[in-house]
């Protein structure tokens, strides 16, 4: 399993370094910099282009950039005037919390959903199948919008990035729970679909028949037998899963003033600041490269000749 691993932890590098490098390229693409988007004098302008190397050429500011990157040094923030690692640090552990909370509701409500209509065919599961349909139809950005449009004509949520705003951690769990559920929704439907699909296949399997056949009963044989077989197609994926969960956050932290890696790199790109942009795009990439790597470590688990046929 170790050589395995390895290949997939080496994938993982190389794609931090490549979203991460392509970011700060794109941004570097566009014309002007961050100085063009504040009222500065143009000679303190000069002088700051020069102190953070901005004047320097293209390919010189890269490598020196992706230098410094290797030791954890991201650059300085010309908005915030901070540390690009420090601010990464603070908005990606709430980018974290959220998209952690987010799997765990889709997992908690996904999985059995799809043990669920994959087993049995009655009008409960006609339902599940229907509603599940209708969240894998709905993106992020649009379950959001409708989840704050009910939560501000109601007032039984606060709307809005609360945690950001130092108030108490009651409020600030509340403030968790739209953001969490515009993103996990789709993806529990999408985990119900697949594990629904997982367990019919599994359910079809000889061995499955033949313990029909030794007298286990069909509950055992689905939670006992047929689960751990039809897992592995969802963990196969899980690494895209969280991409999804990723990418999906961006746009929902924005629309519900979530403060995460998605704020802040909304911010980034409008001031066109060059090295913090290239800072979120690293740390998102990084949590995307993790989740991959920790689906490949469930798959090679869960199935042990995987190793043999890479």
């Amino acid at each position: 399993m170790f050589p395995y691993l390895l290949r997939r932890l080496a994938f993982a590098v190389a794609l931090v370094v490549t979203v991460s490098s392509a970011a700060l390229l794109l941004v570097e693409a566009a014309p002007g910099d961050a100085f063009d988007t504040f009222d500065v004098n143009p000679t303190i302008a000069a002088a700051e282009r020069h102190r953070l190397g901005l004047d320097r050429p293209l390919l010189t500011r890269y490598g020196s950039w992706l230098s410094r990157a290797v030791r954890l040094d991201l650059g300085e923030s010309v908005k915030y005037r901070r540390s690009v690692r420090d601010l990464v640090i603070e908005r990606a552990s709430m980018t974290a919390l959220l998209g952690a909370t987010a799997l765990v509701l889709a997992t908690l409500i996904g999985i059995p959903a799809g043990i669920l209509t994959g087993s049995s065919r009655n009008a409960a599961t006609a339902i599940v199948r229907v509603l599940s349909l209708t969240c894998v139809s709905i993106p992020p950005l649009v379950t959001s919008f409708v989840l704050l449009l009910i939560a501000a004509r109601t007032g039984w949520l606060p709307v809005g990035g609360s945690m950001a705003r130092g108030v108490s951690t009651m409020s600030s769990l509340e403030s968790l729970i739209i953001p969490a559920a515009a993103l996990a929704l789709p993806i529990a439907a999408m985990l119900e679909r697949l594990q629904s699909q997982a367990m019919r296949e599994a359910l079809a399997e000889p061995s499955m028949q033949a313990a029909r056949a030794r007298g286990c009963s069909r509950t055992r044989v689905i939670w006992r037998h047929a689960l751990r077989l039809s897992l592995k197609p969802v963990l196969a994926v899980y690494g895209v899963i969280v991409g999804s969960v990723l990418s999906g956050s961006f746009a929902v932290e924005i629309v519900t003033s979530w403060p995460g890696l998605g704020a802040l790199m909304y911010d980034g790109l409008i001031s066109r600041d060059l090295y913090l942009v290239a800072g979120c795009a690293a740390a998102g990439s990084l949590f995307l490269a993790a989740g991959i790597l920790l689906s490949d470590v469930a798959l090679a688990a869960a199935d042990p000749r995987l190793e043999v046929r890479t």
